[in-house]
């Protein structure tokens, strides 16, 4: 194994891996919702469409989730610090040309190009953390401050934006990831250890084009056929693409004797079951918060920063709980955490479908910081397990597997759950506002204009004194969807946990996994249940 370091002992070497790990991920995830809380500002600034809008959001999310697996085997043949340093500098890169954007066009380039960054931090972030402690139930402590840092990220973007949008343009909101990434890539340059899989791991270019293709495809099929029709001619060649891909990229892994992901690791019943609860988990809880955000400004006409401090509620209670189960991980198994949390998850989400527009947020707090904290119990042992379950040299690639999943349902959430909130409050709009008095040509043009632009279309209306009953319609009518959309996440959380409590059941050897192509010796067990 090629090893360099300047940390003066195992002690350094940790804490420096523990400490670049943690940037990094923060680094990664701030954007997601930096960028989310400000559409609103970006789209009155740039004159922007909904649809060129709703690509904002996008064109960071699909090549993250795309290039997680390229970037994962990039660190595994050249070594995980050099791609580390590379995610750092293409996130700096990103947000200034975001930070220095004219058009709409460039704002997607800059996104782009930090979406690419993230898809290199994510998995090499891990792995590192993967290398420098071998003892999974250490490691399970290092992932729990990493999945922290996560959080914290998620948690601290609405609020940045808040505060910047209050004082300043929408563009100053990518400022802070710049002097953040060099002075990461500065330090880890420096003190960080590098490392590589040994076993002649090469690159696997068949692969790497069928996944990025696949998950390319699959993403912009669904986020177009939500945002318009799945009958549509592009949209339909894009899923095609999709399976096609994902039929070409299993043969080419099947074939491959240095596969990109090797498919002899979904032989582990820990890694499948926490590669699928991380896919099904995200996409209702991104989905969940995608809609939530739109509930506290479109329903309850809340700014960026009051929404942002609602949010809080979520994200800061699965900080609470983070570290926590981290330790806890050696003394309680993985599939009582992570069913245990799921099924808090979907009960919270269940007891949301009672909410209403007026509905205080001492009401809606409490339910927010259960789900936060069932989050919290899922993070940390989904993670940990996902890399305990395969050998240390493979480490790497687990990593990248689980992010890649995750990644995908996370774009996929608000894609999917929007196209149903969208179908369900157009279907109710018409009834809402003949409740409210608004019928004949008035109410057929503003349900035309509802189908043709959405619900906030509405609010850009001059409707003299009938604005106040409209606005009314609209917020019942998200709220029908919204009901929907809480159930379906639910649902999908449940299923999660069930997926959880079936393949999660015992221990297993993790040398068994990928055996026939590694010829690795037992290194360690997975603590599964």
């Amino acid at each position: 194994m090629n090893v360099t370091s300047s940390a003066s002992g195992p002690t350094d070497r940790r804490a420096a891996t523990l400490a670049m790990a943690c940037l990094g991920v923060f680094v990664a995830y701030l954007p997601v919702t930096t960028v989310s809380a400000s559409l609103p500002a970006i789209q009155a600034a740039l004159g922007a469409s909904t649809a060129q809008l709703s690509w904002v959001q996008d064109a960071f999310v699909l090549p993250m989730a795309a290039f997680i697996l390229t970037a994962g085997v990039f660190g595994e043949v050249h070594g995980r610090k050099k791609v580390f340093l590379a995610g750092l500098l293409f996130s700096a890169v990103g947000a200034a040309v975001a930070l220095s954007a004219q058009s709409i066009q460039m704002l997607w380039a800059g996104q782009a190009v930090a979406g690419l960054g993230a898809a290199a931090l994510l998995p090499t972030t891990l792995a590192l953390i993967s290398h420098a402690v071998p003892d999974h139930r250490e490691r399970g402590t290092f992932i729990g401050l990493w999945a922290t840092s996560l959080l914290l990220a998620l948690a601290v973007g609405p609020l940045i934006a808040g505060v910047i949008l209050e004082h300043a343009a929408w563009r100053w909101i990518h400022l802070l990831v710049i002097p953040v990434s060099l002075l990461a890539a500065g330090v880890a340059a420096r003190l960080l250890t590098d490392s590589r899989a040994p076993h002649g791991r090469r690159l696997d270019w068949p692969g790497q084009i069928t996944a990025a293709s696949a998950i390319t495809a699959l993403v912009y099929g669904v986020i177009e056929g939500g945002a318009g029709s799945f009958t549509d001619t592009p949209v339909l060649v894009a899923l095609l693409i999709a399976v096609a891909g994902g039929v070409a990229f299993v043969v080419a892994e099947r074939r491959s004797d240095s596969p990109m992901l090797d498919l002899t690791l979904f032989r582990s019943p820990a890694f499948t079951a926490t590669t699928l609860v991380a896919m099904i988990t995200f996409l209702a809880l991104i989905g969940f918060f995608f809609l939530l955000s739109l509930y506290f400004g479109m329903v309850q006409q809340l700014d960026t920063l009051q929404a942002g401090w609602r949010l809080l509620m979520v994200t800061g209670a699965a900080i609470v709980a983070g570290a926590p189960v981290g330790r806890l991980m050696h003394r309680v198994s993985a599939r009582v955490l992570i069913t245990a949390g799921l099924l808090v998850v979907s009960g919270s989400l269940l007891s949301l479908t009672t909410v209403e527009a007026d509905t205080s947020f001492a009401s809606i707090a409490w339910r927010l910081a259960l789900l936060g904290l069932g989050m919290g119990g899922v993070l940390t042992p989904m993670t940990a397990t996902a890399v305990a379950a395969v050998p240390p040299h493979l480490a790497g690639m687990a990593a990248a597997g689980n992010n890649t999943f995750r990644q995908v349902g996370g774009a996929l959430g608000p894609a999917v759950l929007g196209a149903l909130l969208t179908a369900r409050a157009l279907d109710t709009f018409p009834a809402h506002l003949a409740d409210a008095g608004i019928t004949g040509a008035a109410g057929q043009s503003i349900t035309e204009a509802a189908r043709a632009g959405g619900l906030g279309a509405v609010a850009r209306m001059n409707l003299g004194t009938g604005t106040g009953q409209a606005l009314g319609a609209v917020g019942d009518a998200f709220l029908d969807g919204l009901r929907l959309c809480l159930i379906v996440a639910a649902a999908l959380t449940l299923l999660a946990a069930l997926v959880s409590a079936t393949l999660l059941r015992r221990p297993r050897e993790a040398s068994t996994v990928a055996a026939s192509s590694s010829g690795a010796p037992a290194a360690e067990r997975v603590h599964a249940g």
